[in-house]
């Protein structure tokens, strides 16, 4: 049978709730499964630390760091406000991490009164584990769709996603 067609678990909602709820069958099956991408999209990510051996709070801080490229580093003030972390907060999150060897702080050499930190070579290669993992877990949803799909669901998406985004801007 052509997957295309098949049943999905959002035609079994749609089928159990017709009748008894107003509701735009388009709509709610556009928005459902999207809802439903978005889970398996978080699963994807929990499976990638699971991994890696990593917490969230650890990933995303050094995700954060990888993004600057080497040698990885960024003011801890600039790093917590990123993180929407208050400096106590990121405080006790860099502790955990250097615990760990995941990150250094390192004095600033302008200003040594700022702090920086940066990312070890074991944390990029834990962070660069987890992106692997990630990948995987990213490129298996989108295996059923070729290039061409691909591009036209992005386009759609990003058509969705900038509607909102003004929406929200006024």
């Amino acid at each position: 049978m052509d997957t295309e067609y098949a049943e999905d678990s959002v035609d079994r909602h749609i089928a159990r709730w017709s009748g008894k709820v107003p509701f735009d069958v388009p709509t709610e099956a556009v928005i459902t499964r999207i809802q439903l991408l978005a889970k398996h999209v978080k699963y994807g990510k929990e499976r990638a630390l699971a991994e890696t051996g990593l917490q969230e709070f650890e990933f995303e801080t050094m995700h954060r760091l990888a993004s600057r490229g080497t040698p990885w580093r960024a003011p801890s003030a600039e790093l917590a406000a990123e993180l929407l972390l208050s400096p106590a907060g990121m405080t006790g999150r860099l502790d955990t991490l250097e615990k760990s060897g995941l990150v250094r702080r390192v004095r600033a050499s302008g200003d040594r009164r700022r702090v920086d930190v940066e990312l070890t070579d074991d944390g990029h290669r834990r962070w660069t584990d987890a992106m692997r993992w990630r990948g995987i877990a990213e490129a298996e949803m989108v295996d059923p769709l070729d290039d061409g799909e691909r591009a036209a669901l992005s386009a759609l998406l990003k058509r969705m996603l900038r509607h909102v985004e003004e929406k929200q801007e006024k």
